[in-house]
């Protein structure tokens, strides 16, 4: 899959506490690789060393607050303790930190399952990132969840799996979608009504476009 504005190479990678099924997460040099909260956990679980970790740890064992207190104290990452009662998740704070270090491509995983009322704040905080210019992709090992506004996704021929679309506003319009299996032109798709769910790829060169306004495009890839 791939969007048609170019986006940066440098990465800021969050973990976050949400379901996490262990996938691979390449950290590339310049690459930012934020835990948060109990994510820490998840990337001890795939070997992967955070450069920052966040969070109010109010959910964290009193085993993994020692190993975070001695991180800290060994300056082996920078360490941000923040208050249990403040506006912004944790995933949020995060995000706040990556857009004002300069990223503009995120990568965020363990933001699905859990609670239900983070999985939709995270799915809100994809929408964050496009009001500051930058891009956002929640990956699991079987789901890609993104937020497209006044732009094109393009999708590889011989993908498997299905495919959804969300509007994020009242409504969304200009929406042509081709290569799937349903196929439309120029539509508009308003939030009352889930026209854009379960499409699916048929194996050819696809691409979901709108014209005007924001969605929530998702891929639960066929395993």
């Amino acid at each position: 899959m791939e969007q048609t504005n170019k986006t940066e190479k440098k990465r800021c990678i969050l973990v976050c506490a949400g379901d996490f099924t262990p996938v691979e997460i390449e950290k590339q040099e310049g690459d930012l690789v934020i835990a948060c909260d109990g994510g820490y956990d998840y990337c001890c679980m795939v070997g992967i060393q955070p450069d920052l970790i966040i969070g109010d740890f109010d959910s964290v064992s009193e085993h993994v607050k020692s190993q975070i207190e001695s991180i800290a104290e060994e300056k082996l990452a920078e360490v941000i303790t923040l208050p249990v009662e403040k506006d912004d998740t944790d995933t949020m704070a995060a995000l706040r930190i990556g857009i004002e270090r300069g990223y503009k491509d995120f990568r965020i995983y363990g933001a699905l399952g859990g609670r239900v009322d983070h999985t939709m704040a995270n799915f809100q905080s994809l929408v964050f990132l496009l009001d500051h210019g930058a891009k956002g992709y929640i990956l699991s090992h079987d789901t890609m969840v993104t937020a497209v506004r006044n732009d094109t996704v393009k999708f590889h021929p011989g993908m498997e799996g299905i495919v959804s679309l969300f509007p994020l506003e009242s409504e969304i319009s200009h929406v042509t979608i081709r290569g799937l299996k349903y196929e439309c032109e120029d539509l508009t798709i308003t939030n009352g009504f889930p026209i854009g769910v379960s499409n699916s790829f048929i194996g050819r060169e696809a691409e979901i476009c709108i014209g005007n306004g924001t969605a929530l495009v998702m891929v639960i890839w066929q395993l």
